[in-house]
């Protein structure tokens, strides 16, 4: 059996739409999706955004279950322009799964390497991207990775991090992160955008602009985890 983690079910919606026999249970409060692969058993969680609800959500869901393996995925922000909205990162910092098993797999994907960092906020500021690029070395950021890995290497479950690029240093939110995200409520306030793009008019093309890049970023994203499911499974 393989667990797949995303923060919000956004970043999901195309990948469940790969599985077929697909249930939901809860445990403890926390939803569980289940479904199949080809003959493949599925388990998906959506750990919430940032550390407290991740941590919390993942000792629930590890709780009372052994998984072959653990693949986090979703999207993160790129620290630099050599990544783009839509392209792949592969997470070799936190990757626990044995690279012969998980190589050939990637070998054929528009794929990019590099270390993934998560931090505690979303980052709005360019400059502040480069100066984290270059403190750590890191090449996108995640909020909830970390705490996934803790989580995994505490039980045992070997793991993989694949990531779909969102933003870019070139390629921002199309408002501040404050404003398109509430990471203690974990939602969009929508009146608070509403009136963010009724006072800046020249934002709505830019917000419907990341819109179309983040769909096509979620479908890039399910065809990977398909195809690296198949290999690893």
């Amino acid at each position: 059996m393989i667990a797949v983690t995303f923060a919000l079910p956004a970043e999901s919606a195309d990948f469940l739409r790969r599985l077929y026999k697909k249930s939901r249970t809860d445990q403890n409060a926390v939803k569980i999706i289940q479904g199949q692969l080809d003959d493949c058993k599925i388990e998906v969680l959506h750990t919430g955004v940032g550390e407290t609800i991740c941590r919390q959500r993942m000792a629930i869901f590890l709780a009372e279950r052994q998984f072959n393996y653990l693949i986090s995925a979703g999207f993160a922000g790129a620290l630099n322009d050599r990544l783009h909205v839509g392209d792949l990162l592969f997470a070799e910092n936190f990757l626990t799964i044995n690279q012969r098993e998980v190589r050939p797999a990637l070998s054929t994907l528009p794929i990019h390497t590099a270390n993934l960092l998560t931090v505690a906020s979303m980052i709005d500021s360019g400059t502040e991207r480069g100066k984290i690029a270059q403190c750590t070395g890191a090449g996108a950021v995640d909020m909830e990775t970390e705490f996934i890995a803790r989580a995994c290497a505490e039980r045992a479950v070997p793991l993989l991090s694949l990531r779909v690029i969102s933003d870019t240093p070139s390629e921002p939110f199309p408002a501040p992160a404050h404003i398109l995200f509430n990471i203690a409520k974990q939602r969009t306030n929508l009146a608070k955008l509403s009136i963010f793009l009724l006072q800046h008019p020249s934002r709505v093309p830019r917000l419907v602009r990341f819109a179309k890049r983040i769909a096509q970023a979620r479908g890039t994203l399910a065809d990977a985890l398909v195809r690296i499911i198949r290999a690893i499974k």
